[in-house]
């Protein structure tokens, strides 16, 4: 099993570009899909791009065309680059491991691994 550390979260303004970086330790990371969730302020935890292992990527309708999730198997780490940043963006940002079904990958259920998160706000 793998753990998980995020990091890269900051404030950032409105329009700004960031990148989040999620390093795995243990065995087996490039057999994991490999997932970003975020969660706002009082509101449920929702998916936000997700790698499988062929590298096939994908994302929330709130993200596609500004986020760009990709992994790096010799790294052990997988990477959110984000981009035209909206306050609306806000959140702490986590990564996920596991090996959900196609249909399931949305499903924070899916991932049995989690890293603590980093904060992002984005804000003039």
């Amino acid at each position: 099993q793998v753990q998980l550390e995020e990091s890269g979260g900051e404030l950032v303004q409105p329009g700004g570009s960031l990148r989040l970086s999620c390093a795995a330790s243990g065995s087996s990371f490039n057999t994991y899909t490999m997932a970003w969730f975020r969660q706002a302020r009082g509101k449920e935890r929702e998916f936000v791009a997700a790698i499988r292992t062929s590298s096939h990527t994908y994302y929330a309708d709130s993200v596609k065309g500004r986020f760009t999730v990709s992994r790096d198997n010799v790294k052990n780490t997988i990477y959110l680059q984000m981009a035209a940043l909206k306050p609306e963006d806000t959140a702490v940002y986590s990564c996920g491991a596991g090996r959900p079904i196609l249909s399931a990958i949305r499903n924070p259920e899916m991932y049995y691994t989690w890293g603590r998160g980093t904060q992002v706000t984005v804000s003039s």
